[in-house]
């Protein structure tokens, strides 16, 4: 009768396995429940968030995101005298993946929502795979953006290959598994840690275990927080069709203040892109680190002081609007 008791002990562990991840699941479908709105523009509908009073400062989130990464990234700013205006990108919680989702499509989208919003120019800042979108709004339309900031941005750079900008086989096959399911990814998440901080987070083990506790759980909360991911998996695999073919933009004709900023040992290989960038837009500032990986690990609170300075001289102020 060993055998029962076996079958028995693997019965009761997945009960407390599924007790959990229901637990979870339910607080994350919470948290995105709240805290946004979806507006009707001439782009068709877009769910953001806000927070803060002051400058206002679109914030362009990066892949696994949504309005609540953009909040989440950029809270310090809110509560420093600026207005975050956070939009989930296309196929993106409650924003649908448009026929054309790509970053030029994307970055009209993102004035529409100013227009929405009534906000005549903002300081626009992306993160990762919000980069393109954010250089492409600045582009096309420059009379709307006071500034540009790119935080380990998914750029071209000279000496990519195709095969660099193809994730690693283990990210591949995450990226494939985990937005079909929220409980893959749960899973992953509390049982393979490591090698989710290390792929899907793009950052070096030895940069997390080498940070202060603090920084650990701002790690450990951008994980969580990609839960639930099955309403974000559009805009996951429409980023991965994005990076795939990313084309050099023309940096030279953008002459918005830009500051650019990454990670040598980023595991997504941002650092040439962000320094490739920040060299041919006029009067760009490049920003390096030898070590933090994709989330900068240990340099926020620098990141932080420079990220607001840079703000505050460009920013447009609320009257502008």
């Amino acid at each position: 009768m060993a055998w029962f008791g076996v079958l028995a002990a693997l019965v009761g562990a997945s009960a407390v396995i599924f007790a959990a991840y229901q637990r979870d699941i339910r607080a994350a479908r919470g948290r995105i429940a709240t805290g946004s709105k979806v507006v009707s523009t001439a782009c068709g509908p877009i769910e953001y968030g806000e927070a803060g009073e002051g400058a206002p400062v679109l914030a362009i989130h990066g892949a696994g995101g949504g309005f609540d990464q953009g909040l989440e990234v950029f809270r310090g700013l809110s509560s420093r005298g600026f207005r975050v205006i956070a939009p989930s990108r296309f196929g993106y919680l409650r924003t649908p993946l448009r026929p054309d989702a790509s970053a030029a499509a994307q970055a009209d989208a993102h004035a529409c929502l100013l227009d929405a919003l009534g906000v005549r120019t903002a300081a626009v800042v992306g993160a990762s795979a919000g980069g393109p979108s954010t250089m492409q709004l600045c582009l096309r339309h420059p009379e709307r953006c006071s500034a540009m900031v790119l935080l380990v941005p998914l750029a071209y750079g000279p000496r990519q290959t195709a095969e660099q900008k193809r994730p690693s086989p283990v990210v591949g096959r995450i990226l494939d598994a985990t937005p079909k399911s929220d409980f893959v990814f749960w899973a992953m998440e509390k049982f393979g840690r490591e090698k989710m901080i290390q792929t899907i987070l793009a950052t070096p083990i030895e940069d997390f275990n080498q940070a202060t506790p603090r920084d650990q759980e701002s790690v450990l909360q951008m994980l969580q927080h990609v839960l639930p991911i099955s309403p974000r998996a559009q805009g996951l695999r429409n980023d991965s069709a994005v990076a795939a073919r990313l084309p050099r933009y023309e940096l030279e004709q953008l002459r918005v203040p830009t500051l650019t900023v990454s990670a040598e040992n980023d595991r997504y290989g941002t650092f040439a892109g962000a320094r490739y960038t920040a060299e041919h837009i006029p009067g760009a500032h490049f920003l390096g680190y030898k070590r933090g990986g994709h989330l900068l690990v240990g340099h926020q609170q620098e990141i932080s002081v420079e990220l607001e300075t840079f703000l505050r001289a460009h920013s447009a102020q609320p009257d502008d609007r």
